[in-house]
């Protein structure tokens, strides 16, 4: 019996757009948007860093700005680095039907500059039971800790839980773990899923 669902939260409760928060710090660089790119999500592993909590806040802001030869201002960077967030009106709506009925988890890769301006924020973030995110728990999916993470928060069994991710990698090692992982695409198909588990959707 499905007791809990567990959310990712990027491009499942809100999506998210890199670019735009590399089009704004472009503006304070003599470097295009393609090579800040390259420079901070392929070069480097500073956002990985950030978020498994190797490196503070502070120093994830020195090293880019560096890195890049940015000149702005930390205030203006948390708001474009922030600021990259749309959120999903249907999972929102999802998750609010779902409270009643199910425990609710959220599970995510995430830093503490997102999860502080950004999900903290969102008008479910207070449906949640449970919180697991990277940054505190110092690792990262798919690694197996951060999901056993949220199911100690949960207390519950793994085959009583249901996680929902974008990335099929990180659904699938919560399935790797007897969770019922699925791997969402759109919200009809998330919707069609959970009720192949049994869930109560209406």
């Amino acid at each position: 019996m499905i007791k809990a669902i567990i959310f990712d939260y990027g491009n499942v409760i809100s999506a998210l757009d890199n670019n735009l928060f590399l089009k704004e710090i472009a503006g304070c660089s003599e470097k295009t948007v393609s090579e800040l790119h390259e420079l901070i999500y392929v070069q480097s592993d500073l956002p990985g860093q950030y978020e498994t909590g190797l490196i503070t806040s502070d120093e994830f802001f020195a090293l880019t700005k560096k890195l890049c030869g940015l000149s702005i201002s930390q205030t203006d960077f948390i708001g474009a680095f922030t600021g990259i967030f749309t959120p999903i009106p249907s999972t929102l709506a999802l998750i609010e039907r779902l409270k009643p009925d199910y425990m609710l988890g959220l599970l995510s890769n995430t830093n503490e500059w997102d999860f502080k301006y950004e999900i903290e924020k969102i008008r479910v973030f207070d449906l949640f039971d449970t919180v697991t995110v990277s940054y505190r728990v110092k690792a990262m999916k798919p690694d197996r800790k951060i999901y056993l993470d949220a199911l100690n928060k949960l207390g519950l069994k793994p085959e009583e839980c249901i996680y929902i991710d974008d990335i099929k990698e990180y659904s699938d090692a919560a399935s790797a773990i007897g969770i019922r992982g699925i791997h969402y695409i759109d919200h009809n198909s998330l919707l069609e899923s959970l009720a192949s588990l049994g869930c109560n959707i209406q």
